[in-house]
C-alpha cells in the first residue's frame, strides 16, 4: 500500500492536479483513493500501509488515479463519499462536495454563541447533500431539522442521504426557492452555505470545481445574489435569541461593502475556512431597513 500510494502522490503532483474537496494535498488524496479501491476506511491504521494489495485492488487504483488526473474530477466522486463531522455521506456531481468550516460549529454545539440545549428546531437553507442538516439531527438527538433546495437533484442526494443515516423521523427536506415553500415556520437556528462565488471567482476555477453545479457556486457579479434576499428575509423564520449562520467564503469584502454597518460576526476557525457570519435574530429585526434597501 505505502508504495502505491507514493505512486500516486507523486502521479497527481506531476499533472497539478487541484486540492480543494476534502483533502488538501495529493498523498492524502492518494491515500484516499487507495482506501476505497481496498475497500477499508479511509483513516486506516498505518500499520496497514505495509499490506500487500492485490492485483484487482492495484489495477482499480491506478484507473482511479488515471480519472483524477485526466479527467480532472475529484475524488470524493470517483468514490461517491465524503466525509463531514466524521460522518459519511454519498455525493455525486448533482451536488457540491462537503467542505464548509460550519462542521467545527456543529462539534463545537454552535458555543458560545447559542446554548445547544435551546435549540429545537433548525433550518439548513440550500442544503445540497443535506450534511449540515444531518449533521445537526446526527450529533444532538433533541433537535429537528428541516433541509431545503431548489435544486430537485440535490434533494434526491440528501433524501439518500437522510435514509442512509436513519433520520427520516427528524430530518424532513423541501423543495423551496430560499424560504418561499417553508410557510410560516419558526427556528432556533438557520444556517446556509448558499451560492455565493462572484462572476470573477468563477471564471478563475480550477478544473475540478468545473465537475459541481454551478447553481451550487455562482451568485452573480458580487456573489451575493442569494445572501442579500436571505438577509431580508431571515428574521421572519427565526424566533427570538435565535441565530442565523451563513457561510460567504470570498464574498466576506463585498457583503461588508454593502452593509457597513451591520454587525456581522466573522467567525474564526481552528481547522482552516473563512467568510462565515453570524447574526442574532435581533440584530437582524434591527438590520431589517439597511437589507430592504439593498
Amino acid at each position: 500500500m505505502r508504495e502505491l500510494i507514493l505512486w500516486g502522490e507523486q502521479q497527481l503532483n506531476d499533472s497539478e492536479a487541484y486540492f480543494g474537496h476534502g483533502t488538501d494535498n495529493a498523498l492524502d488524496e492518494s491515500a484516499c483513493l487507495m482506501a476505497y479501491a481496498r475497500n477499508i476506511a479511509p483513516d486506516f491504521p498505518e500499520e496497514q500501509l505495509e499490506q500487500a494489495v492485490n492485483s484487482a485492488e492495484q489495477q482499480q487504483f491506478e484507473q482511479l488515479i488515471a480519472e483524477r488526473i485526466n479527467k480532472r474530477i475529484p475524488a470524493a466522486y470517483l468514490t461517491h463519499q465524503a466525509w463531514f463531522t466524521g460522518l459519511p455521506f454519498y455525493v455525486d456531481e448533482r451536488v457540491l462536495i462537503p467542505r464548509s468550516p460550519i462542521a467545527e460549529l456543529i462539534m463545537e454545539g454552535f458555543s458560545p454563541w447559542i446554548d445547544i440545549g435551546n435549540i429545537h428546531d433548525a433550518l439548513d437553507l440550500c442544503t445540497g447533500s443535506g450534511c449540515i442538516g444531518i449533521a445537526l439531527a446526527a450529533h444532538f438527538s433533541h433537535i429537528d431539522v428541516d433541509v431545503s433546495d431548489l435544486s430537485e437533484q440535490a434533494l434526491q442526494v440528501a433524501n439518500k442521504n437522510i435514509l442512509a443515516h436513519q433520520l427520516a423521523d427528524r430530518v424532513h427536506a423541501y423543495p423551496s426557492n430560499l424560504f418561499d415553500n417553508l410557510a410560516d415556520k419558526k427556528y432556533d437556528l438557520i444556517v446556509s452555505n448558499p451560492p455565493y462565488v462572484d462572476a470573477t471567482d468563477m471564471a478563475a476555477l480550477p478544473d475540478e470545481y468545473r465537475h459541481e453545479p454551478v447553481l451550487g457556486l455562482t451568485a452573480g457579479a458580487a456573489g451575493l445574489d442569494l445572501v442579500i434576499p436571505l438577509l431580508q428575509q431571515a428574521a421572519n423564520y427565526l424566533r427570538p435569541g435565535g441565530i442565523l449562520v451563513v457561510e460567504v467564503g470570498n464574498s466576506d469584502a463585498a457583503l461588508q461593502t454593502y452593509f457597513p454597518q451591520v454587525p456581522f460576526t466573522w467567525l474564526e476557525f481552528e481547522y482552516g475556512g473563512h467568510g462565515v457570519f453570524l447574526l442574532y435574530y435581533e440584530q437582524l429585526v434591527a438590520c431589517q431597513n439597511m437589507f430592504n434597501q439593498a
